[in-house]
């Protein structure tokens, strides 16, 4: 079995309408071609909240765009976050825990509009893409997919963990930090330009499974889902993936309507087939806090009191899912007549 991403937190600074802070952009630098970095730090030069590897932000831009990003800064610097937003001028890839590529409308505002000394809405940071105790790791980016594992790297090599990185890319001058990587971390880091080196060669690298190591792969969907397979004989839980869009679904296990009982307030909805739950509660009076609403970024996070709910995020874990103790109501629905929400 595969299993992705664990989540960390199910509470959040950031949802409609509310943000945890105004953030400056004190420097752009442009870190590949198409790839900008933005670094944030406080108005007033505060603290920013503590945040672990894998962790991203909801990022809402002056014209009202929300996308999250994976923070790839250092850690251990309490008074900036740094983000990299790759230009997407076409079609949206998606959210993020992390979405580092996303509609024209945001990374074209972000290229061509975004200036030094410019304020931006900042929420969390939350990590449903947490780096777990090992003895190896095996990292491996598509593309902006660096990001996210950028802090990875440098925990594993600060706890002195047995560690590589594969990192593919469509040309050379395409992949943010890897001058950066390789000047730090030498022959630890493989870098695959694909117009050189072609695709990846995953079944060398996956083709014998390793339950000492623990494999964390984000990029595009064609490779997590290659890396996926590739995977598929390894122990249970060894690999954890961060998506940029929500994974594929099949229909919904019932397509007629069915009650949400909110336990706290006492109220009970009925969830027609073309209304979603989250829309459902809200209308209820339910205050759940929100951002991607498509079952990617993690902050509608909701405990499950009783019922079953039908999956439909790209998130938990499959041991998660089983688990049936919290759902993402933006997306997903439920399996029987009835369930119970902790709202």
């Amino acid at each position: 079995m595969v299993g992705t991403s664990v989540v960390a937190d199910a509470k959040s600074s950031f949802g409609k309408g509310q943000l945890a802070a105004t953030l400056t952009v004190s420097a752009k630098e442009n870190v590949a071609e198409g790839v900008v970095s933005l670094t944030l730090t406080h108005p007033s030069g505060a603290r920013l909240p503590d945040w672990t590897p894998g962790s991203h932000i909801d990022l809402v831009l002056p014209e009202g765009t929300t996308r999250q990003y994976s923070l790839c800064g250092d850690r251990w610097d309490a008074y900036t976050y740094r983000i990299a937003v790759l230009r997407e001028p076409a079609g949206r890839w998606g959210s993020p825990r992390s979405s580092e590529a996303e509609s024209g409308g945001g990374s074209a505002y972000v290229h061509d509009r975004l200036r030094p000394g410019d304020r931006v809405g900042v929420g969390g940071p939350r990590n449903h893409f947490p780096l777990v105790p090992s003895e190896k790791y095996l990292f491996i980016a598509g593309g902006i997919g660096i990001t996210p594992l950028l802090p990875m790297v440098r925990q594993a090599e600060l706890l002195g963990a047995d560690w590589q990185l594969l990192y593919g890319g469509r040309t050379r001058s395409s992949m943010a930090f890897r001058e950066e990587l390789t000047a730090a971390y030498g022959e630890r880091v493989h870098v695959v330009p694909q117009d050189e080196l072609g695709l990846l060669d995953l079944a060398a690298w996956l083709g014998t499974p390793r339950p000492d190591t623990r494999v964390y792969c984000c990029g595009p969907t064609p490779l997590l889902a290659a890396v996926e397979a590739a995977c598929a004989a390894w122990p249970p839980y060894a690999l954890r993936v961060e998506r940029f869009t929500a994974g594929a679904q099949a229909a919904p296990v019932r397509d007629t309507p069915f009650e949400v009982e909110l336990r706290r307030t006492g109220h009970t909805v009925t969830v027609t087939p073309d209304v979603s739950v989250l829309e459902a509660v809200r209308r209820a009076g339910a205050d759940v806090l929100s951002s991607c609403e498509q079952g990617t970024c993690g902050t509608c996070l909701t405990p499950v009191l009783e019922g079953q709910p039908d999956h439909r995020d790209s998130v938990l874990a499959d041991h998660e899912r089983a688990a049936n103790d919290c759902m993402f109501p933006c997306v997903s629905r439920s399996c029987g007549d009835r369930l119970v929400l902790d709202l």
